[in-house]
């Protein structure tokens, strides 16, 4: 027999239904620093492109990269390669089976994000 009340509930578990966990939003933060990655590696591109084509492009894009807003986006990237490559290595550890009850899995994720503002930190003040 049909459910009448079908119209009525959620066809799937929805935000509403559960509360995002630490684990999920650490994956999330993971594909979103993977595609910010990538709009970084463009600016450098086009930084390396206009000190090949002549001196009036590369000084327009040394102006951007060199900028408050150039000096961001840069800090932001340095960030989001360790917090990615950290988060790989997360991965890697879960592939091979191990730490996957929901203390380590909280453990991990920590982990990463404390470890990608320090490395981030160490990286800033070193080098």
């Amino acid at each position: 027999m049909a459910d009448v009340n079908r119209g009525n509930r959620p066809l799937s578990p929805h935000l509403q239904v559960y509360r995002p966990q630490l684990n999920s939003i650490t994956s999330i933060l993971t594909r979103i620093t993977g595609n910010a990655l990538l709009v970084a590696m463009l600016l450098i591109v086009w930084w390396l492109l206009a000190a090949a084509t002549g001196p009036e492009a590369f000084a327009t894009a040394d102006a951007v990269l060199t900028s408050w807003f150039g000096d961001l986006v840069l800090f932001l990237s340095l960030w989001a390669l360790w917090y990615h490559s950290l988060a790989g290595l997360r991965h890697l550890v879960w592939d091979q089976g191990h730490f996957m009850d929901i203390e380590s899995t909280d453990m991990l994720s920590w982990a990463v994000i404390g470890g990608s503002v320090l490395l981030t930190i160490v990286t800033v003040l070193f080098i």
